[in-house]
């Protein structure tokens, strides 16, 4: 049996925060607002994951009312998010993801970001596909206000 599932998040660009994106960190002048390191990438993927199993989302296993999740890193999201959907029977079979930012240019990050995530939930890094764009300076991602990412994931149960 497979399933498909679609995430997606933003968070604020802000100083003085670091930049995490894919699991890795980034080298940027700002970093993402968030409860957590706000791995905008990470969370689309945990809320696609989740929504494929039917889990509901990321805010409601790991909410950011909760002490326990403050600066949490990420990875271990994604990690505790595979383990919760194999809790139904469920595997990642891929991942297919999109970062919107204007800068930096993460085109020399993406197989770093790829080998990183496919580490932490134990695919083949072939399974994650991650592309980066811009919305060519339009809206909140072209004011360089904040990033946002898109995940589409198939997951699978071997019946």
């Amino acid at each position: 049996m497979v399933r498909v599932g679609f995430g997606y998040d933003v968070h604020r660009l802000v100083e003085g925060r670091e930049l995490w994106l894919g699991g890795i960190r980034i080298e940027h002048s700002l970093g993402l607002l968030g409860h957590s390191d706000a791995d905008v990438l990470i969370h689309a993927v945990c809320d696609a994951l989740l929504g494929a199993a039917n889990m509901r989302d990321i805010g409601f296993h790991f909410p950011d009312t909760s002490e326990e999740f403050h600066g949490i890193d990420s990875k271990v999201l994604l990690q505790k998010t595979v383990e919760l959907i194999a809790t139904k029977g469920y595997r990642v079979g891929n991942i297919d993801a999109t970062v919107c930012a204007e800068r930096p240019k993460l085109k020399a990050h993406i197989p770093e970001m790829q080998e990183c995530m496919a580490r932490v939930m134990g695919i083949d890094a072939d399974c994650v596909s991650i592309k980066a764009t811009t919305s060519e300076k339009l809206g909140f991602t072209g004011r360089e206000e904040g990033m946002s990412a898109y995940a589409t994931v198939l997951i699978q149960k071997d019946l």
